[in-house]
C-alpha cells in the first residue's frame, strides 16, 4: 500500500514538472511569436518609407534640375505630357459652364501672380483648377506656422520652404499639365521686366497680392503704364464680413485704407481709373480687431524700420480671420475666369452707394431753398459726394462720429457752398445746423466744441492736400 501511494505521489510530481516545464514552452513560444510579429511590422515599415522616399527622390529629380537647390526657383518647364481627352474630363464643368471657346480661351492665358500668401496662393490654385496652363508665381518668403490659418495648400511638412515652391509642388498633382514657372525672388521695379516678362513669357494678366505699399504702387504704375491687364486685390486684415467683399475699380472702393492710400499716390502718378480691385467695404467697429500698436519697448531698442526682415516692409502683424484671404482671392479668379472667357459680369459697384450718394446730394440741394437761397444749385457733382463723404471725412461725421443717415452741410453761412465749406453730417445734425448757424445766426465756434471745431479744419486741410491730386 505504502508502494502504491509513493508511486503515486511520484506520478503526480512529474506531471507538474511536465505541466510547468509545457507552460514555460508555451510562454516562451507566446512571447518570441510577439517578438516576430513586432520585428516584421518594423520591417515592413520600414520598407514602406524607403519606398516613399525612394519615389520623392525620383519625382524630385524628374520636376527640379539638379543644379538646383531644393527650395530654390526654377524657370524650366514643369508641364508634362498628359491626355486631352483626361484634361477634358477633368475640366468638364467648366467647359459646360463657360463654353468651348471660353475655356479656349482660358487655357490659353498667361497669368503672372505677384504675392504668394494667404490672397495669392488661393488665386493661383483656383486658375490651375479651372483649366490656365501657364502660370507664373513670384514670391520671396516661406511658409510659416502662422500662415497655415490661411494658405491654399501648405501644410506641416511645408513649413520653411519658399511658398512658391510649395504651392508648385501642391498644384502640379492637382494638373500635371500646367507649365508653372516659380520664381523665389522678391519682385520691385529693378528687376521687373525680368520677372514679368522674362523668358518670353508676354503676360495676358497680372495680379497683384502684395501686402507692401511702395511694392504695391510700383507693380499697379508698371502694368497700367505698359497697358497689362492687372487686377488687385485690396486688404483683407481685420476683415470678416463676407457680404461686403466686392470688386469695384480702384476709384470707387470704400472702406479700404490700403486702397485709399493707393488712390491718393496714384493720382499723383496720373492714374485715376483702370485698376479693378477686390476689397471689402465692411466698416471698421471699435469691437473687431484692429492692428495693434508695437509695444513701447520695441521703440527704445532703436530705429523700428530694423525690425521688419527687409526693408520697408511692416514690422507688426496684422489680425486675419483665415476665411478671408481665401474668399479675396476666389474672387479674383472669379473676375479673371470670367474677363478673359467672355462670360458676363457686371459687379454692383459701391453696393448701390450712388443711390445713396444722390439722397446726399438732393438733401445739400433742398438746404438751399430751407436757408433761403434762390437757387439751389450747388457746385458738387454726384462725385463729389462719393470723394468728400468717403475720403475727407472718412465716412463719419465729425460732430458725432456716426457713420448712419450721413447728410451733407453748408458749413458756414457767409461763405459759399465748397470742399472747404461742406461738413458731413447725420440728418438730424443737419436740422440742428440750419436752425442754430445758417438761420440762427450763431457762430459754429459757439455751437460745437473746439474738439469738433479742430477736426472739422483738420478734414478741410486734408481735402486741400488731396485736391492737388483730382
Amino acid at each position: 500500500m505504502q508502494r502504491k501511494k509513493n508511486s503515486l505521489t511520484k506520478v503526480t510530481s512529474s506531471l507538474a514538472t511536465s505541466h510547468r516545464v509545457n507552460c514555460k514552452t508555451n510562454t516562451m513560444s507566446n512571447k518570441n511569436l510577439i517578438l516576430a510579429v513586432i520585428a516584421t511590422a518594423t520591417a515592413t515599415v520600414g520598407l514602406v518609407e524607403c519606398y516613399h522616399a525612394y519615389e520623392r527622390t525620383r519625382n524630385n529629380k524628374s520636376t527640379t534640375p539638379t543644379s538646383s537647390p531644393p527650395t530654390s526657383s526654377t524657370t524650366t518647364s514643369s508641364k508634362k505630357p498628359h491626355s486631352e481627352e483626361l484634361i477634358r474630363e477633368q475640366l468638364a464643368r467648366n467647359y459646360a459652364f463657360l463654353t468651348e471657346d471660353g475655356m479656349a480661351k482660358v487655357r490659353n492665358q498667361r497669368i503672372v501672380i505677384v504675392g504668394c500668401g494667404g490672397v495669392g496662393s488661393w488665386v493661383a490654385t483656383m486658375l490651375v483648377r479651372s483649366g490656365v496652363e501657364r502660370i507664373r508665381i513670384i514670391d520671396f518668403d516661406q511658409v510659416s506656422l502662422s500662415s497655415l490659418n490661411r494658405h491654399a495648400v501648405a501644410d506641416l511638412k511645408d513649413v520653411g520652404i519658399s511658398k512658391v515652391d510649395c504651392l508648385k509642388s501642391h498644384l502640379l498633382k492637382i494638373a500635371p499639365w500646367v507649365d508653372i514657372d516659380a520664381r523665389n525672388q522678391l519682385w520691385n521695379i529693378d528687376v521687373a521686366d525680368e520677372l514679368i516678362y522674362g523668358d518670353e513669357f508676354e503676360p495676358s494678366f497680372v495680379v497683384d497680392c502684395i501686402d507692401n505699399l511702395d511694392t504695391k504702387l510700383d507693380l499697379l504704375t508698371y502694368c497700367h503704364t505698359r497697358k497689362i491687364p492687372v487686377v488687385s486685390s485690396g486688404g483683407a486684415a481685420c476683415k470678416s464680413d463676407p457680404t461686403r467683399i466686392n470688386i469695384a475699380d480702384l476709384s470707387k472702393t470704400e472702406e479700404d485704407p490700403l486702397s485709399k492710400r493707393i488712390r491718393v499716390i496714384l493720382k499723383k502718378r496720373g492714374i485715376t481709373t483702370g485698376i479693378p480691385v477686390i476689397f471689402s467695404a465692411e466698416k471698421p467697429d471699435p469691437r473687431k480687431a484692429k492692428l495693434l500698436p508695437l509695444p513701447q519697448d520695441e521703440f527704445s531698442k532703436g530705429s523700428v524700420d530694423q525690425l521688419s526682415a527687409l526693408k520697408d516692409f511692416r514690422v507688426r502683424i496684422l489680425p486675419v480671420l483665415g476665411t478671408m484671404p481665401g474668399m479675396f482671392g476666389l474672387a479674383i479668379a472669379t473676375y479673371i475666369l470670367t474677363t478673359v472667357s467672355g462670360y458676363p459680369m457686371e459687379p454692383i459697384e459701391g453696393k448701390n452707394r450712388y443711390k445713396i450718394y444722390d439722397d446726399i446730394l438732393q438733401s445739400l440741394a433742398g438746404q438751399q431753398s430751407r436757408i433761403g437761397k434762390p437757387d439751389q444749385r450747388v457746385q458738387i457733382s454726384l462725385s463729389d459726394v462719393n470723394y468728400i463723404l468717403e475720403e475727407v471725412f472718412r465716412g463719419k461725421s465729425p460732430i458725432s462720429q456716426y457713420s448712419t443717415r450721413l447728410t451733407l452741410s453748408r458749413w458756414k453761412p457767409d461763405q459759399e457752398i465748397s470742399f472747404q465749406n461742406v461738413v458731413v453730417m447725420t440728418k438730424d445734425e443737419q436740422r440742428m445746423h440750419e436752425k442754430r448757424v445758417l438761420l440762427g445766426g450763431e457762430s459754429v465756434e459757439d455751437v460745437y466744441s473746439k474738439e469738433v471745431i479742430e477736426l472739422v479744419n483738420s478734414r478741410f486741410e486734408d481735402e486741400k492736400y488731396y485736391s492737388q491730386f483730382r
